[in-house]
C-alpha cells in the first residue's frame, strides 16, 4: 500500500489503528524526495525538525490514544515565496537565496497550529514570475508524469510534489493562474481561493492586488482541509476579508443543485481539437447526469491577459523596488551607491524578472500612467463587471485551465508572449477576484490528466469544492 496516495482521512485511520506511524510518515515522505532529486521540487529541506516533531506527534497520540485533529502529524510543503520562521525565504532569486525570514506567514502559522509538520520549501518560477518553473535560480522543476515536460509555474514545485506522491497537500500562490495551470500539467487538484479568503501576511508580494495562497491536493476533501484551516480574517493583513468561513466539510455533491455555465469565450479556434472534443464528451456526460447547463457569455475575457500583465508588471515594478541589498539580501561591493544599486540588481534578478521591472516601470513613469496601468485597471473592471452579468444567470462556471497541454522544457523560454499565453485562461479569473480550482478529470492525452477548471461567485469556495467532489465521484 502506497501511503502518500492516500487521503488524509485514511492516513489518520491507519494511524489509529497502529498500522502506521507520523515518525514512518515523515521518513517515509524524506525517503521519497530522495528518490524524486530529480524533479528539483524542493529548494530547502527541514528533515531534522520534521523528525522532532513527528516524534511529538506520535508521543502525544500514545497518550491520548485519539489524533486531536485531521491534519496533526500530516505533511506539508510550502512554496519558498511564503515566510516559515527561522528558515530560509528565496523566492528561487539569487537577490534572497540566503535570506533567513524572521517570522510565518499567517497560512503558515494556522498550519502548525494544528500539528501539521512543514517538511520543504518548494521550487519556483523567481519571485513567482511565470508559467513554467523554468526561471529559477535552482534550475528547472519537472513534470512528475513525464521528465521532460514542464510541471507548469510559478507554483511548479508544489504541484510536483503532491503529483509525485511526495506529499498528501501543498502551498502555493496563484497571482495569474499559478495554482490552477501547474495543478492541471500535473494532475491534481488546486485551488486559488477568493482575494481576502486567505491572508497574505506572510506571502512575499509580486502583484499585491491579485496575489493569493492556494492548496495542492490529489482529493478536494484534502484541499477543503487545508482551506478550512488557513481561510479566515487577519487583522495583520489589510486585504483580508472579515467575511464568515462556512464548514467547507463534509463535502456532499452538489451536481443537480446548481445553474453551471459554459462561455464559448473559453475556447478559441487556436485550441487542440482533442482537447476541446474532451470538454464536449465531459460536458455531456455532466448533462446525463442531471446537471443544468447553461450558455453565458464573457465577451471581454480575450483582453484579460493584457489588463493582467499591465496590472502585475506595473505592481512587481513597485514591490520588488525593495530588493535593493542594503537592508537584507544579497551584498555586493562597489566603489559607490550608483555602482552597488547597479551590481546588486542587474546580478541579483534573473532575465524574466528583469523584463516585468521594466515593463512595469514603464507602465509606471510620467505621461504613461493612464495610459496603461490607468487603462489595465478600467479593462479589469469591465472584466468583473462581465462575471457579475454571468453570475446572474447561474451559480459556477466550468472552463479549461490551460489552452494546452504541458509542453517541453525550454520549448517556450525564446518566446515570452507564447509564455504570457499559458495563462490567458485563468487570469480573467484572477482579474475579478473570483474563487476557482482545477480539478483532473478521467480523460487522458499523453499520458496527462485533463483539467476542468471551476469558478465560482466571491466567497463561494463550499459551492465549487462540493462540485468538484460530484466530479471526483464520477
Amino acid at each position: 500500500m502506497d501511503i502518500l496516495k492516500l487521503k488524509i482521512r485514511d492516513i489518520q485511520n491507519l494511524i489509529k489503528r497502529k498500522e502506521l506511524s507520523y515518525m514512518e510518515l515523515i521518513k517515509e515522505v524524506f525517503k521519497r524526495i530522495e528518490e524524486n532529486k530529480d524533479l528539483n521540487a524542493f529548494i530547502s529541506l527541514f528533515e531534522e525538525k520534521a523528525i522532532k516533531k513527528a516524534k511529538e506527534c506520535d508521543k502525544e497520540f500514545s497518550e491520548m490514544k485519539e489524533v486531536p485533529n485531521l491534519l496533526f502529524g500530516i505533511p506539508i510543503a510550502v512554496k519558498d515565496n511564503i515566510a516559515y520562521a527561522q528558515e530560509r525565504l528565496t523566492c528561487a532569486s539569487k537577490i534572497l537565496k540566503d535570506f533567513v525570514s524572521p517570522y510565518s506567514a499567517t497560512a503558515v502559522e494556522r498550519l502548525e497550529e494544528k500539528r501539521a509538520i512543514i517538511v520543504g520549501k518548494t521550487n519556483l518560477d523567481e519571485f513567482a514570475m511565470g508559467s513554467s518553473n523554468e526561471f529559477s535560480y535552482f534550475g528547472p522543476c519537472l513534470n512528475p508524469i513525464n521528465r521532460e515536460y514542464v510541471p507548469g509555474g510559478s507554483s511548479g514545485g508544489s504541484a510536483s510534489a503532491v503529483g509525485a506522491n511526495i506529499v498528501p497537500v501543498a502551498l502555493g500562490s496563484d497571482t495569474g493562474g499559478s495554482v490552477r495551470q501547474p495543478a492541471a500539467f500535473c494532475g491534481v487538484c488546486g485551488l486559488k481561493p477568493t482575494y481576502g479568503r486567505v491572508s497574505r501576511f506572510g506571502l512575499v508580494a509580486f502583484a499585491s492586488s491579485l496575489d493569493v495562497i492556494g492548496v495542492f491536493s490529489k482529493y478536494v476533501e484534502d484541499c477543503a482541509l487545508v482551506l478550512q484551516t488557513i481561510s479566515g480574517y487577519d487583522e495583520r493583513d489589510s486585504t483580508s476579508a472579515n467575511y464568515p468561513v462556512p464548514n467547507y466539510l463534509p463535502l456532499k455533491s452538489n451536481l443537480e443543485e446548481l445553474k453551471v455555465g459554459i462561455s464559448k469565450d473559453f475556447f478559441f479556434e487556436e485550441m487542440d481539437t482533442s482537447l476541446i472534443k474532451i470538454y464536449e464528451d465531459f460536458f455531456k456526460l455532466l448533462a446525463k447526469n442531471g446537471v443544468r447547463l447553461y450558455e453565458v457569455s464573457l465577451p471581454t475575457m480575450k483582453y484579460g491577459i493584457y489588463a493582467y500583465h499591465l496590472i502585475a508588471t506595473c505592481e512587481a515594478s513597485s514591490n520588488l523596488a525593495r530588493y535593493d541589498g542594503i537592508r537584507y539580501g544579497l551584498n555586493m561591493e562597489a566603489k559607490d551607491i550608483d555602482e552597488f544599486y547597479k551590481k546588486i540588481r542587474s546580478e541579483g534578478f534573473g532575465k524574466e524578472v528583469k523584463r516585468r521591472i521594466v515593463l512595469g516601470t514603464y507602465g509606471l513613469s510620467k505621461g504613461y500612467y493612464e495610459e496603461y496601468y490607468g487603462i489595465g485597471v478600467k479593462a479589469r473592471k469591465i472584466i468583473s463587471q462581465d462575471f457579475q452579468r454571468a453570475f446572474e444567470r447561474v451559480d459556477i462556471i466550468l472552463a479549461p485551465p490551460s489552452p494546452t497541454l504541458p509542453f517541453k522544457l525550454g520549448e517556450k523560454l525564446k518566446d515570452p508572449i507564447k509564455m504570457y499565453l499559458s495563462d490567458i485562461l485563468t487570469v480573467p479569473i484572477s482579474l475579478a477576484g473570483l474563487p476557482a480550482l482545477s480539478i483532473p478529470l478521467k480523460y487522458k492525452i499523453d499520458n496527462f490528466p485533463i483539467s476542468i477548471q471551476i469558478i465560482g461567485k466571491p466567497f463561494c469556495e463550499k459551492e465549487i469544492l462540493d462540485f468538484a467532489y460530484g466530479i471526483e465521484q464520477l
